[in-house]
Protein backbone atom coordinates (compact mmCIF):
# COMPACT_ATOMS: atom_id res chain seq x y z
CA UNK A 1 0.00 0.00 0.00
CA UNK A 2 1.23 3.69 -0.97
CA UNK A 3 2.11 5.61 1.92
CA UNK A 4 0.42 8.62 0.15
CA UNK A 5 -0.86 9.70 -2.94
CA UNK A 6 -2.10 12.53 -4.00
CA UNK A 7 -5.25 12.49 -6.10
CA UNK A 8 -7.74 15.37 -7.12
CA UNK A 9 -6.21 17.82 -4.82
CA UNK A 10 -6.38 15.77 -1.47
CA UNK A 11 -3.87 12.92 -0.16
CA UNK A 12 -4.99 10.14 -0.03
CA UNK A 13 -3.12 7.94 2.95
CA UNK A 14 -3.79 4.85 5.62
CA UNK A 15 -6.02 7.89 7.63
CA UNK A 16 -7.93 8.60 4.83
CA UNK A 17 -11.45 8.35 6.38
CA UNK A 18 -14.74 7.12 3.86
CA UNK A 19 -17.69 6.54 4.51
CA UNK A 20 -19.40 3.79 2.14
CA UNK A 21 -23.31 3.72 1.25
CA UNK A 22 -24.72 0.47 -0.02
CA UNK A 23 -28.71 0.26 -1.62
CA UNK A 24 -28.10 -1.88 -4.73
CA UNK A 25 -30.69 -4.25 -3.89
CA UNK A 26 -32.76 -4.77 -0.81
CA UNK A 27 -30.33 -4.20 2.11
CA UNK A 28 -29.79 -0.38 3.30
CA UNK A 29 -25.99 -0.27 4.41
CA UNK A 30 -23.63 2.30 5.72
CA UNK A 31 -20.30 1.63 7.19
CA UNK A 32 -16.98 3.54 7.72
CA UNK A 33 -13.66 2.66 6.64
CA UNK A 34 -10.03 4.04 7.34
CA UNK A 35 -7.24 3.32 4.92
CA UNK A 36 -9.26 1.37 2.65
CA UNK A 37 -8.65 -1.79 4.94
CA UNK A 38 -10.14 -0.94 8.98
CA UNK A 39 -13.50 -0.77 9.42
CA UNK A 40 -14.70 1.75 12.57
CA UNK A 41 -18.29 0.50 11.61
CA UNK A 42 -20.39 -1.55 9.67
CA UNK A 43 -24.35 -1.34 9.76
CA UNK A 44 -26.68 -3.41 7.74
CA UNK A 45 -30.81 -3.17 7.61
CA UNK A 46 -31.82 -6.26 6.14
CA UNK A 47 -35.64 -6.01 4.12
CA UNK A 48 -36.16 -9.64 4.17
CA UNK A 49 -39.05 -9.62 6.35
CA UNK A 50 -40.71 -6.93 4.48
CA UNK A 51 -39.74 -9.48 1.29
CA UNK A 52 -40.67 -12.84 2.90
CA UNK A 53 -44.33 -12.29 1.98
CA UNK A 54 -43.69 -11.77 -1.39
CA UNK A 55 -41.38 -14.79 -1.55
CA UNK A 56 -38.70 -12.28 -3.08
CA UNK A 57 -37.66 -8.63 -3.49
CA UNK A 58 -40.14 -5.89 -5.00
CA UNK A 59 -38.07 -3.36 -6.82
CA UNK A 60 -40.85 -0.68 -5.01
CA UNK A 61 -41.22 -2.15 -1.52
CA UNK A 62 -37.00 -1.92 -1.35
CA UNK A 63 -36.82 1.67 -2.70
CA UNK A 64 -39.39 3.16 -0.25
CA UNK A 65 -37.52 1.08 2.63
CA UNK A 66 -34.37 2.44 1.83
CA UNK A 67 -35.94 5.97 1.83
CA UNK A 68 -37.19 5.50 5.29
CA UNK A 69 -33.74 3.60 6.36
CA UNK A 70 -31.24 5.64 5.02
CA UNK A 71 -30.70 8.64 7.46
CA UNK A 72 -30.94 6.43 10.55
CA UNK A 73 -28.67 3.63 9.21
CA UNK A 74 -26.06 6.40 8.37
CA UNK A 75 -26.82 8.18 11.72
CA UNK A 76 -25.86 4.93 13.56
CA UNK A 77 -22.68 3.91 10.92
CA UNK A 78 -21.61 7.41 12.01
CA UNK A 79 -21.76 7.16 16.08
CA UNK A 80 -20.75 3.49 15.82
CA UNK A 81 -17.71 4.81 14.32
CA UNK A 82 -16.97 7.44 16.92
CA UNK A 83 -15.68 9.84 13.85
CA UNK A 84 -17.50 13.14 13.21
CA UNK A 85 -18.19 14.82 9.77
CA UNK A 86 -15.23 16.76 10.51
CA UNK A 87 -13.41 13.72 10.18
CA UNK A 88 -15.03 12.11 6.96
CA UNK A 89 -12.47 12.49 3.68
CA UNK A 90 -15.05 11.41 1.01
CA UNK A 91 -18.42 9.25 0.86
CA UNK A 92 -17.94 6.30 -1.82
CA UNK A 93 -21.52 5.32 -3.27
CA UNK A 94 -22.72 2.26 -4.97
CA UNK A 95 -23.79 3.46 -8.52
CA UNK A 96 -24.32 -0.29 -9.98
CA UNK A 97 -25.34 -2.94 -10.59
CA UNK A 98 -28.53 -3.06 -9.00
CA UNK A 99 -32.43 -1.95 -8.40
CA UNK A 100 -32.41 1.43 -10.16
CA UNK A 101 -34.68 2.60 -7.57
CA UNK A 102 -32.83 1.49 -4.48
CA UNK A 103 -29.44 2.65 -6.18
CA UNK A 104 -31.14 6.06 -6.84
CA UNK A 105 -31.69 6.81 -2.94
CA UNK A 106 -28.08 5.83 -1.69
CA UNK A 107 -26.62 7.69 -4.90
CA UNK A 108 -29.09 10.91 -3.85
CA UNK A 109 -28.14 10.60 -0.38
CA UNK A 110 -24.66 10.15 -0.89
CA UNK A 111 -24.79 13.59 -3.15
CA UNK A 112 -26.21 15.28 -0.54
CA UNK A 113 -23.67 14.28 2.33
CA UNK A 114 -20.57 14.71 -0.22
CA UNK A 115 -21.70 18.69 -0.84
CA UNK A 116 -23.26 19.09 2.80
CA UNK A 117 -19.63 18.37 3.76
CA UNK A 118 -17.65 19.43 1.03
CA UNK A 119 -15.98 16.08 0.72
CA UNK A 120 -15.29 14.18 -3.10
CA UNK A 121 -17.64 11.58 -3.97
CA UNK A 122 -16.57 7.97 -5.23
CA UNK A 123 -18.68 5.95 -7.40
CA UNK A 124 -18.27 2.11 -6.69
CA UNK A 125 -19.31 -0.97 -8.94
CA UNK A 126 -20.89 -3.19 -6.47
CA UNK A 127 -19.19 -6.20 -8.20
CA UNK A 128 -15.62 -4.94 -7.40
CA UNK A 129 -16.92 -4.00 -4.09
CA UNK A 130 -17.40 -8.03 -3.56
CA UNK A 131 -14.11 -8.93 -4.20
CA UNK A 132 -12.52 -6.62 -1.44
CA UNK A 133 -15.16 -8.44 1.21
CA UNK A 134 -11.99 -10.71 1.90
CA UNK A 135 -9.26 -8.01 1.74
CA UNK A 136 -11.00 -6.00 4.50
CA UNK A 137 -11.01 -9.19 6.52
CA UNK A 138 -7.14 -10.54 5.48
CA UNK A 139 -5.36 -7.46 4.28
CA UNK A 140 -1.98 -10.00 3.84
CA UNK A 141 -4.22 -11.78 0.71
CA UNK A 142 -1.69 -12.30 -1.70
CA UNK A 143 -2.47 -11.74 -5.87
CA UNK A 144 -3.02 -13.40 -8.20
CA UNK A 145 -6.52 -14.84 -6.78
CA UNK A 146 -9.61 -16.18 -8.08
CA UNK A 147 -12.64 -14.51 -6.52
CA UNK A 148 -16.43 -17.16 -6.81
CA UNK A 149 -18.71 -14.28 -6.27
CA UNK A 150 -22.35 -16.02 -5.75
CA UNK A 151 -25.44 -14.90 -5.24
CA UNK A 152 -29.00 -13.74 -6.03
CA UNK A 153 -28.17 -11.55 -8.90
CA UNK A 154 -24.70 -12.75 -10.23
CA UNK A 155 -22.57 -15.73 -10.23
CA UNK A 156 -19.05 -15.29 -11.51
CA UNK A 157 -15.31 -16.62 -11.06
CA UNK A 158 -12.95 -13.46 -11.49
CA UNK A 159 -9.63 -13.32 -11.83
CA UNK A 160 -7.97 -11.00 -8.80
CA UNK A 161 -4.65 -9.92 -10.39
CA UNK A 162 -4.90 -6.55 -8.26
CA UNK A 163 -6.16 -3.30 -7.37
CA UNK A 164 -8.27 -2.99 -10.69
CA UNK A 165 -6.81 -5.50 -12.33
CA UNK A 166 -9.51 -8.00 -12.90
CA UNK A 167 -9.99 -11.19 -15.85
CA UNK A 168 -13.87 -12.55 -15.97
CA UNK A 169 -13.29 -16.36 -16.11
CA UNK A 170 -16.53 -17.19 -16.19
CA UNK A 171 -20.41 -16.40 -15.86
CA UNK A 172 -24.43 -17.54 -15.63
CA UNK A 173 -25.75 -17.83 -18.50
CA UNK A 174 -29.21 -17.67 -17.31
CA UNK A 175 -30.17 -18.28 -13.50
CA UNK A 176 -27.43 -17.24 -10.82
CA UNK A 177 -26.93 -20.05 -8.14
CA UNK A 178 -29.17 -17.85 -5.47
CA UNK A 179 -31.61 -16.79 -7.75
CA UNK A 180 -32.00 -20.86 -8.18
CA UNK A 181 -31.92 -21.20 -4.72
CA UNK A 182 -34.82 -18.75 -3.88
CA UNK A 183 -37.27 -19.96 -6.74
CA UNK A 184 -36.37 -23.67 -5.45
CA UNK A 185 -36.88 -22.99 -2.05
CA UNK A 186 -40.58 -21.37 -3.21
CA UNK A 187 -41.37 -24.44 -4.88
CA UNK A 188 -41.19 -26.53 -2.15
CA UNK A 189 -42.50 -24.33 0.21
CA UNK A 190 -39.66 -23.34 2.24
CA UNK A 191 -40.15 -19.87 2.27
CA UNK A 192 -37.67 -16.92 1.61
CA UNK A 193 -34.97 -16.23 1.67
CA UNK A 194 -34.19 -19.70 -0.25
CA UNK A 195 -30.44 -20.27 0.57
CA UNK A 196 -30.70 -20.35 3.68
CA UNK A 197 -33.59 -22.17 4.12
CA UNK A 198 -32.26 -25.32 1.73
CA UNK A 199 -29.23 -25.12 3.97
CA UNK A 200 -31.18 -25.74 6.76
CA UNK A 201 -33.31 -28.79 4.77
CA UNK A 202 -30.42 -30.11 3.35
CA UNK A 203 -28.87 -31.13 6.99
CA UNK A 204 -31.34 -33.50 7.45
CA UNK A 205 -31.36 -34.87 4.20
CA UNK A 206 -29.42 -37.59 1.61
CA UNK A 207 -27.37 -35.58 -0.82
CA UNK A 208 -27.03 -39.03 -3.13
CA UNK A 209 -30.81 -40.02 -2.81
CA UNK A 210 -31.77 -37.69 -6.05
CA UNK A 211 -28.93 -37.91 -8.97
CA UNK A 212 -29.91 -34.38 -10.37
CA UNK A 213 -28.14 -32.85 -12.98
CA UNK A 214 -24.62 -30.75 -13.36
CA UNK A 215 -24.97 -28.63 -16.03
CA UNK A 216 -22.35 -27.96 -18.38
CA UNK A 217 -19.55 -29.57 -15.65
CA UNK A 218 -17.03 -29.95 -18.19
CA UNK A 219 -17.77 -27.48 -20.33
CA UNK A 220 -15.56 -24.22 -19.73
CA UNK A 221 -16.02 -21.98 -16.92
CA UNK A 222 -19.62 -20.49 -17.46
CA UNK A 223 -22.36 -21.69 -15.26
CA UNK A 224 -25.93 -22.90 -16.31
CA UNK A 225 -28.26 -23.91 -13.57
CA UNK A 226 -31.75 -23.23 -15.01
CA UNK A 227 -31.62 -26.90 -16.04
CA UNK A 228 -31.59 -27.78 -12.66
CA UNK A 229 -33.95 -25.65 -10.91
CA UNK A 230 -36.54 -27.20 -13.97
CA UNK A 231 -35.08 -31.08 -13.26
CA UNK A 232 -36.28 -30.11 -9.57
CA UNK A 233 -39.40 -29.13 -10.38
CA UNK A 234 -40.55 -32.26 -12.70
CA UNK A 235 -38.81 -34.80 -10.17
CA UNK A 236 -41.11 -33.47 -7.71
CA UNK A 237 -43.97 -33.36 -9.58
CA UNK A 238 -43.22 -37.13 -10.59
CA UNK A 239 -43.03 -38.09 -7.07
CA UNK A 240 -44.86 -35.66 -4.89
CA UNK A 241 -44.03 -38.06 -2.03
CA UNK A 242 -40.48 -37.65 -2.35
CA UNK A 243 -38.83 -36.40 0.69
CA UNK A 244 -38.66 -32.99 0.58
CA UNK A 245 -34.97 -32.70 2.74
CA UNK A 246 -33.41 -35.09 0.17
CA UNK A 247 -34.77 -32.82 -2.95
CA UNK A 248 -33.27 -29.93 -0.87
CA UNK A 249 -30.00 -31.65 -0.22
CA UNK A 250 -29.70 -33.06 -3.71
CA UNK A 251 -30.39 -29.97 -5.11
CA UNK A 252 -28.01 -28.18 -3.28
CA UNK A 253 -25.18 -30.80 -3.86
CA UNK A 254 -25.40 -30.18 -7.57
CA UNK A 255 -24.75 -26.61 -7.32
CA UNK A 256 -22.02 -26.88 -4.81
CA UNK A 257 -20.53 -29.32 -7.22
CA UNK A 258 -20.49 -27.20 -10.14
CA UNK A 259 -19.46 -24.13 -8.30
CA UNK A 260 -16.25 -25.78 -6.62
CA UNK A 261 -15.36 -27.59 -9.92
CA UNK A 262 -15.41 -24.83 -11.91
CA UNK A 263 -13.94 -22.63 -9.13
CA UNK A 264 -11.10 -25.50 -8.90
CA UNK A 265 -10.57 -25.44 -12.82
CA UNK A 266 -10.07 -21.32 -13.06
CA UNK A 267 -7.77 -21.23 -10.10
CA UNK A 268 -5.46 -23.65 -11.63
CA UNK A 269 -5.80 -22.15 -15.35
CA UNK A 270 -4.87 -18.76 -14.19
CA UNK A 271 -2.29 -19.53 -11.84
CA UNK A 272 -4.42 -18.18 -8.58
CA UNK A 273 -2.43 -18.48 -4.69
CA UNK A 274 -5.82 -18.77 -3.44
CA UNK A 275 -9.29 -18.72 -3.91
CA UNK A 276 -12.11 -16.45 -2.21
CA UNK A 277 -15.92 -16.55 -1.92
CA UNK A 278 -18.14 -13.60 -1.69
CA UNK A 279 -21.37 -12.78 -2.01
CA UNK A 280 -24.98 -13.86 -0.24
CA UNK A 281 -24.63 -17.70 -0.81
CA UNK A 282 -21.12 -17.59 0.06
CA UNK A 283 -22.80 -17.75 3.40
CA UNK A 284 -23.96 -21.61 2.67
CA UNK A 285 -22.56 -24.04 4.53
CA UNK A 286 -21.47 -26.93 2.97
CA UNK A 287 -19.89 -24.39 -0.47
CA UNK A 288 -17.84 -23.16 2.58
CA UNK A 289 -16.97 -26.24 3.30
CA UNK A 290 -16.04 -28.01 -0.29
CA UNK A 291 -13.86 -24.74 -1.26
CA UNK A 292 -11.58 -24.95 1.84
CA UNK A 293 -11.38 -28.97 1.19
CA UNK A 294 -10.23 -28.20 -2.74
CA UNK A 295 -7.80 -25.74 -1.42
CA UNK A 296 -6.60 -27.87 1.14
CA UNK A 297 -5.92 -30.31 -1.67
CA UNK A 298 -4.80 -28.28 -4.18
CA UNK A 299 -2.60 -26.55 -2.02
CA UNK A 300 -4.07 -23.16 -2.31
CA UNK A 301 -5.20 -20.17 0.43
CA UNK A 302 -8.87 -20.57 1.10
CA UNK A 303 -10.87 -17.70 2.14
CA UNK A 304 -13.85 -17.40 3.81
CA UNK A 305 -15.50 -14.07 4.57
CA UNK A 306 -17.22 -13.64 7.64
CA UNK A 307 -21.09 -14.22 7.07
CA UNK A 308 -21.63 -10.54 7.70
CA UNK A 309 -19.12 -9.73 4.80
CA UNK A 310 -20.66 -12.35 2.68
CA UNK A 311 -23.81 -10.21 2.21
CA UNK A 312 -24.86 -6.64 0.63
CA UNK A 313 -22.72 -4.18 3.18
CA UNK A 314 -20.99 -0.90 3.00
CA UNK A 315 -17.73 -1.39 4.39
CA UNK A 316 -16.50 -3.10 1.17
CA UNK A 317 -17.80 -0.20 -0.60
CA UNK A 318 -16.08 1.97 1.28
CA UNK A 319 -12.97 -0.20 0.84
CA UNK A 320 -13.29 -0.10 -3.00
CA UNK A 321 -13.98 3.80 -2.90
CA UNK A 322 -10.20 4.30 -1.27
CA UNK A 323 -8.85 2.76 -4.04
CA UNK A 324 -10.68 4.36 -6.60
CA UNK A 325 -10.22 7.51 -5.08
CA UNK A 326 -6.44 6.89 -4.78
CA UNK A 327 -6.23 5.65 -8.26
CA UNK A 328 -8.67 7.70 -10.03
CA UNK A 329 -9.91 10.56 -8.04
CA UNK A 330 -13.27 12.11 -7.24
CA UNK A 331 -16.24 10.87 -9.25
CA UNK A 332 -18.23 13.89 -10.92
CA UNK A 333 -21.13 15.09 -8.74
CA UNK A 334 -23.45 14.45 -11.22
CA UNK A 335 -22.48 10.55 -12.07
CA UNK A 336 -25.71 8.93 -12.30
CA UNK A 337 -26.71 4.80 -11.08
CA UNK A 338 -26.01 2.40 -14.18
CA UNK A 339 -28.00 -0.63 -13.17
CA UNK A 340 -27.03 -3.34 -15.58
CA UNK A 341 -22.98 -2.02 -15.35
CA UNK A 342 -20.36 -4.68 -16.23
CA UNK A 343 -16.75 -5.29 -14.27
CA UNK A 344 -15.01 -2.50 -14.33
CA UNK A 345 -10.89 -2.44 -14.79
CA UNK A 346 -10.93 -6.03 -16.87
CA UNK A 347 -7.79 -7.77 -18.17
CA UNK A 348 -7.62 -10.26 -21.09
Amino acid sequence: MNDMVTTAGMPVHERTTILGVETSCDETAAAVVRGGRDILSSVVSSQVDLHARFGGVVPEVASRAHVALITPVVAQAMVESGVTDADIDAVAVTAGPGLVGSLLVGMSAAKALALAWDVPLVGVNHLEAHLYASLLEEPALEFPLLVLIVSGGHTLLVGFHGHGQYRIMGSTLDDAAGEAFDKVARYLGLGYPGGPAIDREAMAGDPEAIAFPRAMLDNGFDFSFSGLKTAVINHVRRHPDVSTVDVAAGFQQAVVDVLVHKARGAARAMGAKGICLSGGVAANSQLREAILDVCVADGLHGYLPSRTMCTDNAAMVAAVGWWRLMADGASPLDIGVVPGIGFPGTIG
